[in-house]
């Protein structure tokens, strides 16, 4: 009984394939009649280098203005890189009700150490 179980589940799906019939062929490129699906996609292709040359004649002197933008700024930001550190070390920003943005940091930094007081010459005069 088993047996037969095997041999069904594995001729069935089988028998089911085989009377499938080919599809329609597709003619080769060079038999394809002429003013078809290639020259729409010539003039999209055409369409589309016209709209993106606009695009970018338009956006131009925008990118330009933001270049020196970004150029002036370049110090500023390597600054306060230079402060922050590793981006990692900061939980999410905070927003408070009043608007304020607190950024904590994961591991609080230690406390700066405690400059020692100056101590008194023994031979030094004392003002009085």
């Amino acid at each position: 009984m088993k047996s037969l179980v095997c041999v069904l589940s594995i001729c069935l799906p089988l028998c089911l394939v085989a009377p499938l019939h080919a599809q329609e062929t597709v003619p080769p490129p060079e038999t394809a009649p002429q003013g078809g699906m290639s020259e729409g996609l010539d003039l999209l292709g055409q369409g589309a280098q016209l709209l993106f040359r606009g695009l970018m004649s338009e956006m131009e002197p925008a990118l330009k203005d933001m270049g020196k933008s970004l150029s002036e700024l370049e110090p500023l930001l390597r600054d306060l890189a230079g402060k922050i550190g590793s981006v990692a070390e900061y939980h999410m920003p905070e927003v408070m009700p009043n608007g304020d943005i607190i950024i904590r940091r994961k591991e609080p930094l230690p406390p700066p150490p405690v400059p020692e007081p100056p101590t008194p010459d023994p031979e030094a005069e004392i003002e009085i």
